[in-house]
């Protein structure tokens, strides 16, 4: 048996200009920006919505199937032994701090999903 979600965490949208998307985000749908986003390494934000989160990645050139929904999760580790279990294939992440542990695997659709265990 799967072990249990809390609930989704966040989505995560590609944008081309992560300025421009963030103003549509904030001054139009109202959401807030967090101010806990670590460096990953490429421009984005991070942004409440209500009680989930709205991530927002910029890559460039970068192909748009980056995107994807996160299911809030409260052992990682109990989700690997499951997928393993399943015949899954996923790549699981270092820790990084404030984003916690992450799984990523795709649906038969190729749909990218993230298993998000959160420090907080």
């Amino acid at each position: 048996m799967a072990p249990t979600f809390s609930g989704v965490h966040h989505v995560a949208i590609c944008v081309d200009d992560v300025d421009r998307a963030r103003g549509f985000y904030v001054r139009v749908l109202g959401c807030e920006e967090r101010a806990d986003r670590p460096d990953f390494g490429f421009p984005g934000a991070w942004l409440d919505a209500g009680t989930q989160q709205i991530h927002l990645m910029q890559f460039g050139d970068a192909p748009r199937t980056m995107s994807h929904f996160a299911l809030r999760v409260d052992d990682v580790d109990a989700w690997c032994a499951h997928l393993d279990s399943q015949g899954v294939t996923y790549n699981r992440s270092d820790h990084v701090p404030n984003a916690g542990y992450q799984v990523f695997l795709a649906d038969p659709a190729g749909n990218q999903i993230e298993l998000n265990q959160p420090d907080h």
